[in-house]
């Protein structure tokens, strides 16, 4: 039998559903014409609300603010809306007079019944739009985009630094302000300009990037303006407001934004609150990058991260230096290439010079046309094409920003020393001493605290470079001080410089007239022999030269001449007779020269202030009284003075003690290095109160005879700094009261809480020792709580440099001396019987430095913490 399925519905369910379908349609129908009214009513009011709302939209618009994305879209539907309603009401009447009994038939009924469903599907969608289109709000306070890329120059070297930077920007919340800084020129903008372009691409962090050029006439008002175009405010809702006004607009614009604000060229402390910007933290997300010419000024700036722009390494400049030159001209001649990179190297790396002088190179094709380009750099760099219009213009704004003419001054002076040269510090501030830049009545702490104040200024602006103890000044630097002192200030200053031009005699004597200052540093000029007039001159530097002579009269029409520097002419064996016509001299330079003898004429320098005669190895003892002549005698440096070769009677110094009493007659001594060579010429400049505050430097040697030396009144020169003890053959111990320089450092609790100034050679940092023969331990040692570098030599009969064992018993202090700690190096050699360089020694936490040659037996030498 097949399968079959059977379905039973009753007649009444049947009758039941088709009447309640037509009686669904019947009613849709019988409402057509009052729904076609209503829909027309609805329209009209939807219209309205529409037009209203996009009248809001129209004007939110031009006040640059931004569309909600809730309000386009009701927009949208309400013109689909509109649109379609229309329609509706169009074929309204046609469809109206189809109707019949009453309207609740019609001559066509489907077509009635489908038209009338339409339009109370319509007249129910335009109800929703109107109650869904009253707004608070159309737009809100929104960038319309964070901008457009900014042109910029390559940023060739600076690939770390941008890499350095943007990690902080994008990864390290803690990092809201970054400070950029470095010399004019050197590529700050164009680095800043990389960060801005990055921030831009998609996807980013920032919901704005805003550039900020605040440059050196900084004007609150200008830097709103700039963000007010960035955020989108109108000039109508801006124009009449006041500043503060303004900063509460911006303030609130950003505050709910993640913004990154880039600040070109600063060169004062902008306050980002009275700009309205909200300080970046961790909780906005929010940062600042700017750029300044003075490390001062990240300080100011509550940097989180500081970086230094430096100059580009050589291999970066000559890449940067040859797309400016181009290939067709660098390869137009096989010379070339080689004269291009020397013409690179006189840039120092310093991108604005590459690019100006590759620049002004292009056209060049002949290697004479490149040896002149060098010459010129050389000489006179300001005369080289867009030097002196372009790059010595825009450095020169740091020059003018400095705090005031002292330091400008001070800044220019260093422009007197060669290309590359490094300048010690304090042998830079005993220059300006002797030129009288500082108050001449002060002591010598506050004219350091001064010098380093100044030094600090120039390091901070970026217009010399740090070396540890010395600083040098960039060659463009270099020239550009010269530009200022030669060329745009050259009534005031005034300078004529040849250093290490290789000159074999001076310049002539008609290029001296008139100036102030000379330097001729670093040549080969072995004679003076000409009779310059140069009655304005007051500084002239011979130094690093191969002089042998100076003609009698050279100095004769000098009146002027406060800076004599001679230094280092090894040649050089005696000074003229007419060098007492120097009546203005406060200070002259004989260090590392020949002299054998001071002429008894510089008693008439009676100005003199500062005097250095170290490293003079030929000179016999100065003419009785010279001396004890300058009653203005603010540095005296003797340090290694002398030769210990010759004859006792005949060396300086070998009247130590009437040198000593000489001494004692300058009243206002501050800095002396001297050498001594009798211990009882070192108990008498011990025993003056003036000499054991002004010594800085000692150099002990020979000391015939003198097996014990008593060092308990080292101790005690409060600025004794560096200490040399050499050739005392017979010197077997040095003798301290350890008891009482002990009991002076002894505290309740802790070595610490002693007073710095009551520790026994509390500024000694340098010890040398050399040839001590008979000397076996430095135990004294153990007393210079400040020593960080340490060098023994050739002492057979030493067995250790120091042991705590063999102090007195004076727990609270013994426990708590911790000796070397600040060592930083130590060097010893040829020590046969040395076994331990401190027993029981804690590893040292500043140790860098460990040289040990020919100390077979030693077993605890000094190791770094490290």
């Amino acid at each position: 039998m097949g399968n079959f399925c059977s379905i039973s519905i009753s007649c009444d369910q049947l009758l039941s559903g088709c009447l309640d379908f037509t009686f669904r349609k019947a009613f849709y129908i019988s409402k057509l014409k009052e729904n076609v009214d209503r829909l027309g009513i609805a329209v009209e009011e939807l219209t309205d609300l529409h037009s209203d709302v996009k009248r809001r939209v129209e004007v939110s618009e031009q006040q640059q603010l931004k569309q909600l994305d809730q309000v386009r879209r009701w927009i949208s539907r309400a013109d689909v809306a509109i649109s379609k309603s229309h329609e509706l009401l169009g074929d309204g009447p046609q469809e109206i007079e189809k109707l019949c009994l009453g309207g609740y038939c019609s001559k066509n009924y489907m077509s009635s019944y489908r038209f009338a469903k339409k339009v109370d599907r319509g007249l129910r969608d335009v109800a929703d739009l109107k109650a869904n289109g009253v707004f608070e709000m159309v737009a809100e306070e929104i960038p319309a985009g964070s901008g457009v890329p900014r042109p910029s120059e390559p940023a060739v070297g600076l690939e770390s630094t941008f890499n350095k930077v943007w990690t902080w920007l994008r990864e390290e919340k803690q990092v809201g302000i970054v400070g950029l800084y470095g010399m004019g020129g050197v590529g700050k903008t164009t680095l800043l300009t990389q960060i801005h372009n990055e921030s831009l691409k998609q996807p980013n962090d920032f919901d704005i990037v805003i550039w900020v050029v605040v440059s050196k006439d900084f004007k609150p008002n200008a830097a709103q303006e700039s963000i007010r175009k960035k955020i989108g405010f109108s000039d109508d809702f801006w124009k009449n407001k006041s500043s503060d006004e303004r900063a509460v607009d911006i303030f609130n614009a950003l505050s709910q934004k993640r913004f990154v604000m880039l600040l070109d060229d600063i060169w004062e402390r902008v306050d980002l609150n009275k700009l309205g910007v909200p300080v970046p933290d961790m909780n906005n997300g929010s940062k600042v990058v700017f750029t300044t010419r003075s490390e001062r000024i990240c300080g100011q700036m509550e940097a989180h991260k500081i970086v230094k722009v430096d100059c580009l390494e050589p291999e970066d400049a000559w890449d940067l230096f040859q797309k400016k030159v181009g290939d067709q001209t660098l390869c137009f001649h096989p010379g070339i290439p080689e004269l291009a990179r020397a013409v690179a190297r006189e840039c120092g790396g310093l991108p604005l010079a590459l690019i100006t002088i590759g620049r002004a190179m292009a056209c060049k094709k002949t290697p004479q046309e490149w040896r002149h380009a060098i010459e010129v750099l050389n000489q006179s760099a300001s005369k080289f094409s867009g030097m002196g219009d372009e790059v010595f213009p825009l450095l020169k704004f740091s020059y003018d920003n400095l705090p005031d003419q002292e330091i400008k001054t001070c800044f220019l002076y260093c422009s007197l020393f060669p290309e590359d040269f490094l300048i010690n510090k304090t042998e830079l501030i005993d220059y300006w001493i002797g030129e009288g830049f500082f108050d001449e009545c002060a002591d010598r702490e506050r004219v350091e605290n001064w010098g380093y104040y100044v030094i600090g200024s120039l390091l901070n602006a970026c217009l010399l470079e740090d070396d540890d103890d010395c600083v040098r000044m960039h060659d463009v630097i270099r020239d550009m001080a010269l530009w200022i002192a030669s060329d745009i200030e050259r009534d005031e200053q005034n300078f004529f410089v040849q250093t290490g031009a290789q000159l074999s005699k001076a310049p002539e004597i008609g290029k001296w007239e008139g100036v102030r200052r000379v330097s001729l540093m670093a040549n080969h000029i072995e004679h003076l022999s000409e009779t310059p007039s140069c009655s304005n001159l007051r500084t002239l530097f011979l130094g690093r030269n191969l002089l042998s002579t100076i003609s009698i009269g050279f100095f004769q029409s000098m009146p002027n001449l406060t800076v004599l520097d001679l230094s280092n002419n090894r040649s050089l064996l005696q000074l003229p007779r007419d060098v007492c016509k120097l009546v203005s001299l406060q200070y002259l330079n004989l260090s590392r020269t020949g002299i054998k003898e001071l002429p008894t004429e510089l008693k008439a320098l009676v100005k003199l202030r500062y005097l250095n005669l170290e490293f003079t190895d030929s000179l016999y003892l100065p003419p009785h009284g010279v001396i004890s002549c300058f009653p203005m005698m603010y540095i005296l440096r003797m340090y290694r003075c002398g030769s210990s070769e010759q004859e006792a009677e005949d060396c300086i110094l070998s009247r130590d003690e009437s040198l000593v009493d000489e001494l004692q007659c300058l009243k206002e001594l501050n800095v002396l290095t001297v050498t001594i060579r009798s211990a009882a010429a070192l108990e008498r400049l011990s025993s003056f109160q003036r000499m054991q505050s002004s010594t800085r430097a000692l150099y002990l040697e020979l000391f015939h005879d003198s097996k014990l030396v008593n060092f308990s009144s080292l101790a005690n020169m409060k600025n004794l700094d560096t200490l040399h003890i050499c050739h005392c053959r017979s010197l077997e111990e040095m003798q301290i009261d350890w008891e009482r320089e002990l009991q002076k450092m002894q505290a309740p609790n802790n070595l610490a809480h002693v007073a710095t100034t009551e520790r026994p050679f509390r500024s000694l940092s340098t010890v040398y020792v050399r040839g001590c023969l008979s000397l076996r331990n430095l135990n004294w040692l153990i007393l210079a709580q400040n020593l960080t570098f340490l060098s023994v030599l050739n002492c057979p009969k030493m067995v250790e440099v120091a042991s705590v064992e063999k102090l007195p018993e004076v727990p609270e202090v013994v426990e708590n001396l911790n000796p070397f700690a600040k060592l930083k190096a130590v060097t010893l050699q040829c020590l046969p019987r040395l076994k331990s360089f401190y027993l029981n020694a804690q590893p040292l936490p500043l140790l860098e430095h460990v040289q040990v040659i020919d100390c077979p037996f030693l077993e605890k030498w000094p190791a770094s913490q490290n």
